[in-house]
């Protein structure tokens, strides 16, 4: 296995290993620890099938229900993410981190290219610890015990469910009517394994911080939601059918680039299972 990183701050594309194969103890380690280490990992293979795809998801975590998008047939754990020809906005643009509107948000997110445009359609990732080392420490100080209020409509007056059903791809991908999902979580997060603290807040799903209002809360999400995302704590990932790009949700930030107007993007995902913010 070699390990490529991407840029000096985030991510690593993995060579010598093919995710269509069952791995061997030693392999999972490393790959486990690389993961670790980068945040962002991008392999390059053949197009996966879905159970393929599933038995590589394990060697992150658990496959988690994503809840509004049903899942593939037979496969309730993977979803079809599609931009059509015709569609002109996309899903997952803007910079966010998945599911942190979820008591337990997303650990990792696994994300799988079937079809690509000719060109653009890149993911951009950024370090949330690298960010939040750069932070003052008058700022640090500032955030040490502040708690975001995060919601799954907060970009969404209609609802989330709806704004997806406006794009052709996703409205053929079963667009799930779920409850609206709000919860807090601390603006400084500890990872479970690393012991590293990063930033844990964004303006796709933060809506304010507790005990403050929304017009108070503002100036500081937008401002640390900028900073999370300068260019020296990010990379850029290309894709290109059988990719494979798996990141680590609890110190990452990401948004889907949509520059690619009038040509097909599929994508196929699964989120796995993550624990309570800490």
């Amino acid at each position: 296995m070699e390990v490529q990183p991407l840029s000096g701050t985030i991510g690593a594309r993995i060579a010598g290993i093919d995710l269509s194969q069952e791995m061997s103890n030693s392999q999972a380690a490393d790959i486990h620890a690389a993961f670790l280490a980068h945040k962002v990992l991008v392999f390059d293979g053949p197009v996966l099938t879905p159970q393929q795809q599933l038995r590589a998801a394990l060697l992150f975590g658990e496959p988690d229900i994503y809840p509004f998008i049903k899942g593939m047939e037979g496969f309730p754990e993977i979803i079809e993410i599609l931009k059509t020809e015709t569609d002109k906005s996309n899903f997952g643009g803007g910079w966010h981190s998945d599911t942190t509107y979820m008591e337990k948000p997303a650990l990792g997110t696994m994300l799988h290219a079937l079809e690509v445009p000719p060109a653009g359609g890149n993911t951009l990732f950024a370090n949330m610890v690298a960010a939040y080392d750069a932070l003052s420490d008058g700022m640090k100080s500032a955030l040490e015990g502040l708690k975001a209020v995060n919601d799954s409509n907060a970009l969404y007056s209609g609802g989330r469910a709806a704004a997806m059903a406006k794009m052709d791809g996703m409205a053929k991908a079963n667009v799930v009517e779920a409850e609206t999902y709000v919860s807090e979580h601390p603006v400084v997060r500890t990872h479970p394994e690393t012991g590293q603290r990063g930033l844990y807040v964004n303006r796709s799903h933060s809506k304010r911080f507790v005990g403050m209002t929304m017009e108070e809360s503002k100036p500081l999400i937008q401002y640390l939601s900028a900073h999370s995302v300068c260019p020296e704590f990010t990379c850029s990932v290309s894709w290109k059918p059988g990719t494979v790009t798996v990141w680590d949700n609890r110190v990452t930030q990401h948004c889907a680039l949509n520059d690619y107007h009038g040509h097909r993007r599929l994508m196929r995902r699964i989120t796995l299972k993550g624990d309570k913010p800490q």
